[in-house]
């Protein structure tokens, strides 16, 4: 059996254990959890939940104390190169060039990678994201949502198994928020494997597949939406029953003032996992 067919039995991404401390700051205390090819997975928590540092040990830029990750069946400590080959990275801020239009952005990037038909390529991801019709203006004049847009486009030049999206609508207004959750939704339907970091509840809610709340360097739970919702009893009003929805389910196993729940009491395991 092929190294390629190995890998596309095994989980797009790994992570075991994965420890990571500034000095006497604990980042991270052991971050376990999984993620499936050709979907969409939503590492949700706070501002300074590790979110950001569990992306960054993913794709190599950091490394960690302590843990194992793999990524596309490649160990991230000592096989970076071939990690960096089957990934992109799209941070919170769109890394466009403002002068450049959107296609010669588009351009610029296929001809870093060396790729053929840079134009081709160009017109392709333009159409794909809806943006043929301002491909020839600056990007400078473009919304929020349209460069989040392009900046996704450019990640995906090369075909990348992964992406990782990094809180990728900090600071969007709502219609350039579904703008952007349009073009995920899209790129799982393709075939590519999501991680997306957030601490928007309903970004998680509307996106993911499968969805871990990352609280103090930890996983305190970590299901599909439905496994989620059902940590909590559905509430009856006038024999209407309510289902809990995501924001319940997060301040359950959070805490409204920051510590864990009741309801992350009784979840510190996976869903679906024994302990």
């Amino acid at each position: 059996m092929s190294a390629s067919t190995e890998r596309g039995r095994e989980p797009a991404i790994r992570v075991q254990g994965i420890e990571k401390s500034y000095k006497e700051l604990h980042v991270l205390r052991g971050v376990d959890f999984e993620v499936a090819p050709g979907s969409i997975f939503a590492l949700l928590g706070s501002n300074g939940a590790g979110k950001t540092t569990v992306v960054k040990i993913l794709s190599t830029l950091l490394r960690a104390d302590a843990g194992a990750a793999s990524v596309h069946g490649f160990d991230v400590a000592t096989q970076p190169a071939n990690v960096r080959e089957s990934i992109s990275l799209t941070g919170q801020f769109a890394a466009v060039d403002e002068i450049l239009t959107g296609r010669e952005n588009l351009i610029l990037v296929a001809r870093l990678r060396h790729l053929e038909d840079p134009g081709q390529i160009a017109d392709d991801l333009l159409a794909r994201f809806s943006l043929t019709d301002a491909g020839g203006r600056k990007a400078a004049t473009y919304s929020g949502g349209m460069r989040r847009r392009l900046d996704i486009a450019m990640s995906l030049i090369g075909d990348p198994p992964i992406i990782f999206l990094d809180e990728p609508t900090t600071g969007l207004d709502p219609q350039a928020r579904i703008e952007v959750w349009d073009a995920v939704k899209k790129l799982a339907q393709s075939g590519t494997t999501v991680l997306l970091t957030t601490q928007y509840l309903d970004e998680a809610e509307q996106l993911a597949d499968r969805i871990a709340i990352l609280h103090e360097g930890r996983i305190i739970v970590n299901g599909t939406l439905a496994e989620l919702k059902a940590l909590l009893p559905p509430a009856k009003v006038e024999y209407i029953e309510k289902q809990p929805t995501l924001e319940d389910v997060f301040f359950a196993v959070v805490g409204s003032d920051g510590a864990a729940g009741r309801a992350g009491d009784k979840t510190s395991n996976p869903v679906g996992t024994d302990a």
